[in-house]
């Protein structure tokens, strides 16, 4: 019986699906054109030089260079910090694949994987500049408090966060020696390895994008009021839920908070996206969308203000 609420929401999926064919095609060809045009060649040379950092002792050197800023300022053992910057920097679920990948190979502990989880799988600045400030709103002034809010808000949380992790104690601890990895000799067997995990990697985005895509394509043919979808759709899918936003809400102090609160949780697909990406380490997903959330709101809210004081 416990499945029985599940089977009948599948069952009117399905049966959605028979009565509007062209809502699903037009949802399943949106979703792969952006999967195909935009995530591909953004994440998947990612996915491949982050797997042979950390398959060839590249992390050492990473750890390296800013092991010791984060480890004071975050509170992030030297390892650790590699998933600060892959997290903050290569966008969704860069954060969460490394987070995964570092846990399961005893680099951090459970704990610290559930701090950086909480914190450092976000939104690329690329697509940040490239999508949002110049292809949907196109203001140029808008480019440094999106940035800014984007980034500090996350920086902000992992304060409050930590409190909840570090049980007390400055920092997380350093891995035993004796599990870092050390060779830095490359062999094309490696190179192979990582090119069929990351393979693995993007076609499962690439599947929760098109799936994602559908169900807002579906629900785009419900008969409901306008508020009401937008109170919903949006957060299915966070690309196509920009503009959604940008289309039906005409006033900037309501539509640019909440595509920025949008972009700040990343949409349950991205939550999804990042739930795969956790398979085998035992982390949960509900402590994370829970965390997501609280940042979402506060995001938005940061967002009014800076749109504020720009108009005064």
């Amino acid at each position: 019986m416990k499945h029985f609420p599940a089977g009948i929401a599948v069952t009117a999926l399905f049966a959605s699906m028979l009565l509007f064919p062209k809502a699903v095609f037009h949802g399943a060809s949106e979703g792969l054109l952006l999967w195909f045009q935009i995530i591909f060649p953004t994440l998947f040379p990612f996915l491949v030089v982050t797997s042979l950092l950390m398959t060839t002792g590249g992390l050492r050197f990473i750890a390296g260079l800013f092991g010791n800023p984060l480890r004071h300022f975050l509170g992030v053992s030297h390892p650790g910090s590699f998933a600060v910057i892959a997290g903050f920097l290569c966008g969704y679920p860069m954060g969460a694949k490394v987070t995964a990948d570092l846990l399961k190979k005893e680099l951090i502990t459970r704990n610290e994987a559930r701090y950086l989880l909480s914190f450092c799988n976000n939104t690329s600045p690329i697509f940040i500049i490239n999508f949002i400030v110049w292809k949907t709103f196109g203001q140029e002034e808008l480019l440094f408090p999106t940035l800014a809010v984007l980034i500090l808000t996350p920086l902000l949380f992992s304060f409050l966060f930590r409190r909840f992790y570090l049980h007390g104690e400055n920092f997380f601890p350093e891995p035993d020696q004796k599990t870092l990895f050390t060779r830095s000799s490359f062999r094309f067997a490696d190179l192979d390895t990582c090119l069929m995990d990351s393979f693995e990697a993007i076609v499962k985005v690439g599947g929760y994008i098109i799936v994602f895509s559908v169900l807002l394509s579906l629900l785009d043919m419900l008969p409901v009021s306008q508020n009401l979808f937008l109170l919903t759709a949006p957060s299915l899918e966070m690309t196509n839920g920009i503009l959604l936003l940008k289309k039906n809400l005409q006033d900037p102090l309501i539509c640019y908070p909440a595509v920025i609160g949008l972009t700040s949780f990343g949409g349950f697909c991205s939550a999804a996206q990042t739930r795969c990406m956790l398979d085998g380490t035992g982390l949960k997903i509900g402590p994370y969308i829970i965390e997501k959330l609280a940042a979402a709101l506060a995001a938005s809210l940061m967002a009014f203000l800076c749109l504020l004081f720009l108009i005064h």
